[in-house]
């Protein structure tokens, strides 16, 4: 699994995990109990992740809807 985003926005989680279900991305939102459990003072962001085989194109999607700032930097080769 690859991380793209890391934040405590559910918006902004939300926004991207529905972009990314309409070109058929599938993803997972990981450390969302944790993250409810320490109520929501940061401390523990949620995670939004997708497979590797995936990553390039989601990140490429995310970037063309302006959410490039978001995205965490590339993993290395």
């Amino acid at each position: 699994m690859h991380e793209l985003v890391r934040s405590n926005d559910i918006v902004l989680l939300g926004a991207i995990e529905a972009l990314l279900a309409s070109a058929n991305l599938d993803c997972l939102i990981a450390d969302q109990h944790i993250s409810a459990l320490e109520g929501m003072i940061g401390a523990f962001p949620r995670r939004l992740l997708v497979r590797d085989q995936d990553s390039k194109r989601a990140r490429a999607l995310l970037i063309e809807a302006g959410y490039g700032g978001e995205l965490r930097p590339a993993a290395s080769p």
